[in-house]
């Protein structure tokens, strides 16, 4: 085992975030806030001395987060709310800051850019 040289954020949905999902026309699904949290995002951020410094991080890199976490469940952007803004963000998910990343694997990395 050994640290990696990040830290990691954990996107959790909000309930505005449900609602919207539920209220997609054609969407068969009803999911509770619940399931949608019980699997969150999970990425790995610069490493940092304080907490606010990853926040401002998130702040920097939210539309990219919130296209991400939009397109996970629908790749019609005409489906995506209208209103991507960072407060929308902030209003939508819930973000968890740790500082200690740790592998627990000896085998490397592989990168696969995601588009």
């Amino acid at each position: 085992m050994y640290f990696v040289d990040r830290a990691v954020a954990v996107i959790k949905p909000k309930q505005p975030f449900a609602d919207w999902l539920n209220a997609v026309p054609d969407n068969d699904m009803d999911l509770s806030l619940d399931s949608l949290r019980a699997d969150s995002t999970v990425i790995l951020i610069p490493e940092f001395e304080e907490p606010e410094e990853g926040v401002a991080y998130i702040d920097e890199i939210f539309e990219t987060l919130f296209q991400m976490e939009l397109s996970s469940w629908y790749d019609d952007e005409s489906l995506w709310p209208q209103d991507r803004s960072l407060k929308t963000f902030w209003e939508w998910f819930d973000v968890e800051i740790h500082s200690t990343v740790i592998d627990s694997l000896d085998d490397a990395l592989e990168n696969t850019s995601i588009h």
